[in-house]
């Protein structure tokens, strides 16, 4: 950590020191937003749930524009915006008592969370480069998963649906917390810039569909896509529905699961990062995706022994495993994007890779309602696995076709492979 620190320049040292913080109130709120609706505010379920995916369609449709705007006019000043509509949309929804109100405050929540990534990941791509810009990405989601752990936790014994005003003031932490990346952006780093020098010309050269051209563009969206589907799209949806209809483990086990995912992540992490130092990317993946496909079979065998201390121990490894994967996805895919971006195409490259997450974040959910609604429990954990070794096969196409700087390989790395240690402890073989 400590040379990791020292070969960060003064902006990236700015923008990594505040984010666990930022994040606080985030965490704080998102576990319990469709409670608010439904609970506190007495919205309609279904309006409840619509209102929370509206947060994912906004984001999805305002992405494409901001990577656009990102390269035309900076980060900086996207993410300026953003942060505004973020701090608004929080402050009303803390005081929104019906559903056309509170459908407008998620939607400006959502156009933060459409130019926040690309806009982020821009800045982060412009000020590092090389290993350390992999191992920032890594450090970077480990602090963002003890920011929102940590402020669920808080949000947990805070709230009391009896009471709506604990509701209110969990919105206006959310909202001040988005004060502190806005001080940075207005002070320390006014003077970062993420846009061409060029005319608009230049500028608007590379657009999304020539940069989709790209083999490895195109084949790394995909597995994005694919992974997030598999993945994070479940851990809002499938994971916890599986776990209470059919392990049958209490809604404490599904909320200890969670713990156990961010203390991995955040135990982890930097022992991961230092493990992957100067390995493929893909191969990464390809270890990445054997270790999900093994967590989703841990998590279907909890069903063949429902409301039982095995199946409850059975869901929290899963999310343990999880979770180790994880460490091992965040510091490969953005790394590899912006490796293959250009300054004058950053915003828009990290843009499809924020449209390939959020697009994986809205199919995961409703394909595991089908699914599990239907009573496709064996099914349901049959897709996931298969899912998670098709992300393997999708990484082994990648590394045919995406540049050796942009899979991580140097000089050295290329004349001396080294073992990357599987899940067990034991080398595999040479990358």
């Amino acid at each position: 950590m400590r040379t990791f620190w020292s070969a960060l320049p003064t902006e990236g040292r700015w923008l990594l020191s505040t984010v666990a913080v930022q994040t606080l109130g985030r965490g704080m709120t998102l576990p319990f937003t469709i409670i608010y609706f439904h609970e506190v505010r007495g919205f309609d379920l279904g309006v409840s749930g619509a209102l929370m995916s509206l947060i994912a369609i906004t984001g999805l449709v305002v992405t494409g524009p901001g990577g656009t705007l990102i390269d035309r006019l900076g980060a900086r000043r996207v993410l300026i915006v953003g942060l505004l509509a973020m701090i608004a949309g929080c402050t009303l929804l803390a005081f929104a008592t019906h559903p056309a109100i509170a459908a407008v405050a998620v939607m400006l929540i959502g156009v933060n969370f459409g130019v926040s990534w690309p806009g982020f990941n821009a800045l982060i791509a412009s000020v590092v480069e090389g290993e350390v810009r992999q191992q920032y990405f890594g450090v970077n989601f480990a602090l963002v998963n003890l920011g929102i752990g940590v402020g669920g936790i808080i949000g947990g014994f805070f709230v009391d649906v009896h009471d709506p005003t604990t509701f209110t003031t969990i919105f206006l932490i959310d909202a001040a917390s988005s004060l502190i990346p806005l001080a940075l952006l207005l002070g320390p780093l006014r003077r970062m810039r993420t846009q061409s020098d060029a005319d608009d010309t230049e500028v608007s050269a590379g657009g999304y569909r020539e940069i989709l051209r790209r083999p490895a563009v195109l084949w790394l969206t995909l597995l994005t896509f694919l992974s997030v589907f598999i993945g994070y799209g479940q851990m809002e949806a499938g994971f916890p529905a599986f776990a209470r209809q059919v392990a049958e483990v209490s809604t404490q086990v599904v909320g200890l699961s969670f713990a156990v995912n961010t203390a991995v992540i955040v135990l982890l992490q930097f022992a991961v990062l230092r493990l992957i130092s100067g390995r493929r990317r893909t191969r990464v993946m390809q270890v990445m995706a054997l270790i999900w496909a093994l967590s989703w079979i841990v998590l279907g065998g909890t069903g063949f022994l429902p409301a039982s201390l095995a199946a409850a121990i059975g869901v929290i490894a899963f999310m343990g495993v999880f979770a180790f994967g994880e460490t091992m996805l965040q510091p490969t895919v953005p790394a590899i994007y912006n490796d293959l971006a250009s300054d004058r195409t950053r915003g828009r490259y990290n843009a499809i890779n924020s449209a390939a997450f959020q697009g994986g974040a809205i199919m995961g959910p409703l394909v595991a309602g089908v699914m599990l609604g239907e009573g496709l429990d064996g099914w349901f954990i049959g897709v996931m696995v298969a899912g998670s070794l098709a992300v393997g096969v999708l990484a082994i196409v990648l590394e045919r076709v995406v540049p050796a700087d942009a899979n991580g390989v140097t000089d050295s790395t290329a004349e001396h492979p080294a073992p990357l240690p599987s899940a067990g402890g034991e080398a595999s073989a040479p990358l």
